[in-house]
Formats: structure tokens, sequence, C-alpha cells
């Protein structure tokens, strides 16, 4: 069984995204589960990951309502969130920040800074 704390989980529905963690997960020796509903994402959160990625563009959750109940948990607040959103919606972006999510970065910074992202959360499990 894999340690918790060598798990991530992506909350997202991007094929593209999911291959790129996927394959960089799995270069930093990191497990990586990724769920598509607020129910799955909650109960993987139980799970104590090491980090939660979370597109906030996504329309089957409400991000800042997971992000909300996540923080409101003691049993998932000290989780890491992070969050990508398109580089034109910055109002999103401001909400994310206010809602507890501990870095938010547009899709395309998200994307090119992916393994170094990965790579500092995998080592400081």
């Amino acid at each position: 069984m894999i340690q918790a704390k060598k798990k991530i989980v992506g909350v997202l529905e991007d094929l593209m995204f999911t291959v790129k963690i996927a394959d960089i997960a799995k270069r930093t020796g990191l497990a990586v589960e990724f769920v598509k509903t607020e129910t799955d994402a909650l109960e993987a959160a139980r799970q104590n990951p090491l980090l939660m990625i979370i597109d906030l563009n996504m329309h089957a959750v409400d991000p800042l309502q997971l992000m909300r109940t996540l923080k409101a948990d003691p049993a998932t607040n000290g989780i890491s969130l992070i969050g990508f959103v398109s580089h034109v919606d910055g109002e999103l972006k401001q909400k994310a920040h206010d809602t507890g999510c501990d870095m938010v970065m547009a899709r395309s910074a998200f994307s090119q800074n992916l393994p170094l992202i990965l790579k500092r959360h995998s080592n400081a499990a």
C-alpha cells in the first residue's frame, strides 16, 4: 500500500493535464489519484494526500466550495491546495486565494512549472 503522504490528488477533467500530471508524478515517485466529483475529492482528501491539484475552471465540481469544505474540516485543512485557472480569469484566481488555495497559477505557468512543483512536494514528504 502506498503511503498517503506520497500521494497527490488531481481534481480535474482535462485529459492533457491528467496525462502530464500522471507522467511527472510517476517520475517524482508520487502516486496520483484523479477524481471528477466533489464526493470523490472529499473522500480522497480524507486519505491525507500530500497535495491536491484543482482545475478551477472545472464544471463538474464547484472548486471554491470544495476548497471551503477542505479548509473548514480539521482533518483536511492541512492539505496543500494548488489551483490552476485560465489566465484571463483574474477574478476566479483572487477568489481561490481568498478561499484558502495555497497557490493559484495560470494554466500555462502551472504546466511549465509542474515538474518543479511536484519535485518540491515529493521532497517534503
